[in-house]
């Protein structure tokens, strides 16, 4: 029986939809409304297949508001003629801590750990858990679904998520290295499975690269490693993350510059990174440019982040014992030739050859005939996994 299910992604100023006919996985309508809380947010949706966007700029008071215009959209297209039809809103979330291994239906005990965990993930979890008040206060009729990013590693065996601080704090509070970007990583698996066959995608990488970076060993289907750790600030470099730093290097900081917590914590998610390095820009578009120009801090900033991405595709193949596929995606991976040509040209020893035309055309498949690893580019699809999911819950 057909189902219709709200795919929900927020974002601090934005709100990211998909309406899905399910189980045929059908788009039915996507958009995105931008710049929320502004006078001059921008509201774009299409309907299905057709290219034809609507825009509209306008005032967003509120999560609330971007709901509601939303929801009227979605009326207003025909494709639903009463809200009520819309039977499940699966929401990404960032943090599950140790609460949560897979999706599950939200409730006021979950809604209150979402919070709770908004500690770990102060980026994310409260702006996911606006969007979710938001859809309960108008769409009350739906169930609603929390779909974690930390679920999909929750495979990865002690070794690679324990942390080698005194016990206690793992036991008493949590700290460990949990993971993110889990409905990409889960989908660029199972993509790659699909066009490949499971032999082929054994011993797998996927380098999810973003404004937010990470990168996932998946073997036989199963995170065994990534590179965020309790927080989605650790692992590679990113467009205003710093990635891996020296622990020591933090109370240094807060004590010769009279920093507190916050400073610092600001400071590492906000302006580090590329954008901290090159003093550029966060947008690696920006910062090739800057590169092209002769910019030395610019140059220096690719560098930093390719070798970043290096190390820890060399690191994992180790965990998987092999690599028999490396895959590309997110706004980065799917569309910078440059950034992949650069990460592959030192990982011939691995067997990771690429052919020039098909990278620079952004083909499915980019590695060269004589190439011992399949090289993908394959655009990620969160919503799907979110929708899936709250498709098994509601359904």
């Amino acid at each position: 029986m057909s189902q219709k299910i709200l795919a929900i992604n927020a974002g601090s100023s934005s709100l990211k939809f998909k309406l899905y006919d399910m189980p045929e996985e059908v788009v039915l309508v996507s958009g995105l409304v931008d710049r929320i809380s502004h006078e001059d947010a921008v509201f774009t949706y299409k309907i299905g297949g057709h290219d034809d966007k609507h825009e509209t700029v306008q005032p967003v008071k509120d999560h609330t508001a971007a709901v509601q215009l939303v929801i009227d959209a979605l009326l207003g297209s025909g494709l639903i003629k009463d809200k009520s039809e819309i039977i499940g809103v699966g929401h990404r979330v960032s943090h599950g801590g140790r609460y949560y291994t897979k999706s599950v239906e939200i409730d006021d005990d979950v809604a209150e750990k979402i919070d709770e965990l908004s500690v770990l993930s102060p980026l994310h979890n409260p702006v996911n858990l606006l969007g979710i008040q938001a859809f309960e206060k108008l769409l009350p009729d739906a169930k609603e679904v929390a779909v974690f990013d930390t679920s999909f590693h929750s495979t990865m065996p002690r070794k690679a998520f324990m942390y080698a601080l005194p016990y206690k704090y793992y036991t008493e509070d949590g700290v460990r290295r949990y993971g993110f970007h889990g409905q990409s990583h889960q989908y660029i698996y199972g993509e790659a499975t699909r066009l490949l066959g499971e032999q082929a995608t054994s011993k797998l990488i996927s380098c999810h690269l973003g404004n937010g970076a990470s990168i996932c060993a998946i073997k036989d289907g199963k995170s065994v490693n990534t590179s965020m750790g309790f927080t989605p600030l650790a692992g590679l470099v990113m467009g205003t993350r710093s990635g891996d730093v020296d622990p020591e290097v933090l109370p240094f900081l807060e004590e010769k510059h009279h920093l507190n917590s916050e400073d610092v914590r600001s400071m590492l998610n906000h302006d580090s990174g590329l954008k901290g390095l090159s003093d550029v820009s966060n947008d690696v578009r920006d910062v090739l440019d800057a590169e092209s120009q002769g910019n030395d801090r610019a140059k220096l900033a690719l560098e930093v982040y390719v070798h970043q991405i290096q190390e820890y595709i060399g690191s994992y193949t180790t965990d998987l014992e092999g690599l028999t596929t490396l895959v590309f995606t997110a706004g980065v991976g799917e569309h910078s030739a440059p950034i992949r040509q650069r990460v592959c040209e030192r990982l011939g020893y691995l067997g990771v050859k690429i052919d020039d035309a098909k990278n620079q055309a952004n083909e499915v498949e980019i590695e060269a005939d004589d190439s011992r690893v399949k090289v993908m580019v394959i655009p990620t699809d969160e919503e799907l996994i979110i929708a899936r999911d709250t498709q098994k819950i509601v359904g």
